[in-house]
C-alpha cells in the first residue's frame, strides 16, 4: 500500500462507476474490430484487445454480450483488428456507435482473407477464431494471427476517460543497461 490517498476505495459489485474509474488508470489502445459473415460487414471500437501468446500467434479481445454486433461476432470464424493511429478519434467515435451501416462512409479494403481493414491506421491483424470464452457479460474472442502489418504511424490511446497519444517518456534512456 502506498502512502498516497486513494480517490477510489470501493467493491466493484456495489460502486460499478468508481470500479470503471479504476479501470480507466490502465491505458489502453483503441482498436476497431471487423468481420464479415454472410455478406454482413460489421466493426465496433474496443480497446479490450491484448497479445496471448507468440507462438502460436495469438490476440484476444472481448464483446459485450448487449453489443449490437455480437451475433454476427459469435457466428464468425473470422476478424481482424484494426489499432487506430492518433488521428483517428472520429473513426473511433464512428465505430463506437450503434445501428448504420458503418463501412458506407468510411475507407477500408478487404484483406488478404477477406476482411475489413480501415484505411490509415497504425497497425491491423488477421485472425481466425480460435476459441471463444464466457467472462460475464462478454464473450472473449482468442483470434490466431494469420496476418499482422505494421505502419510508421503513432497508435491512439485511451486513458482516464479521454482519447491520448503515445511519446517518448523524458527518462526513457535513464534506466538502461550498459550492455
Amino acid at each position: 500500500m502506498t502512502d498516497a490517498v486513494s480517490a477510489f476505495d470501493c467493491d466493484p459489485m456495489i460502486e460499478p462507476k468508481a470500479f470503471r474509474s479504476c479501470l480507466g488508470q490502465f491505458a489502453t489502445g483503441v482498436t476497431v474490430v471487423t468481420t464479415e459473415v454472410d455478406g454482413e460487414k460489421v466493426g465496433l471500437t474496443a480497446n479490450s484487445f491484448a497479445s496471448v501468446s507468440l507462438s502460436p500467434p495469438l490476440v484476444l479481445w472481448s464483446i459485450g454480450m448487449n453489443a449490437t454486433s455480437f451475433k454476427t461476432f459469435e457466428r464468425a470464424d473470422r476478424f481482424a483488428i484494426n489499432v487506430l493511429a492518433e488521428d483517428q478519434i472520429l473513426l473511433s467515435k464512428h465505430f463506437g456507435r450503434s445501428g448504420h451501416d458503418k463501412f458506407a462512409s468510411v475507407e477500408w479494403t478487404g484483406g488478404k482473407h477477406g476482411l475489413p481493414i480501415l484505411v490509415g491506421v497504425a497497425a491491423f491483424f488477421e485472425c481466425d477464431v480460435a476459441s471463444r470464452h464466457q467472462g460475464g457479460d462478454h464473450l472473449i474472442m482468442v483470434g490466431h494471427v494469420r496476418r499482422a502489418v505494421q505502419f510508421d504511424r503513432k497508435a491512439l490511446v485511451f486513458a482516464q476517460g479521454r482519447y491520448r497519444v503515445t511519446g517518448d517518456h523524458p527518462e526513457e534512456g535513464v534506466f538502461r543497461s550498459a550492455s
